[in-house]
């Protein structure tokens, strides 16, 4: 059984309507930008050195062994822009250790070893 022609009309019309009628759309604004920190060490002796950090009185973390005569940037994780942080250098015989002042950290720290 075939439904009245002014029915279907209505359905089809209805049907135009909701296909064509206004979207919702959802606004957001992008991610606040996050600024890494790293700290890029010189490294002027003639062994490799094992990296820390110590960030705002947390414990020490171990950031990356860079070789011997080379220059390298090293991200430092899970610290925040601004916040203070002391560098520490100790050769990989452990006979020498060199330690930065502390410093608030912004972006990019040039430390040279020694």
């Amino acid at each position: 059984m075939r439904a009245p022609s002014k029915l279907r009309a209505l359905v089809v019309a209805l049907a135009v309507v909701t296909a064509c009628g206004p979207r919702q759309v959802e606004v957001r604004t992008a991610p606040a930008a996050t600024t890494e920190q790293t700290v890029q060490v010189t490294n002027n002796l003639s062994q490799a050195v094992n990296v820390y950090v110590t960030a705002s009185g947390a414990t020490e973390l171990f950031l990356r062994q860079v070789p011997a005569n080379t220059v390298e940037k090293v991200p430092v994780p899970s610290v925040a822009a601004g916040a203070s942080a002391t560098f520490k250098a100790v050769t990989v015989d452990g006979s020498r250790t060199y330690q930065s002042r502390s410093v608030p950290l912004a972006g990019l720290f040039l430390w040279s070893v020694p």
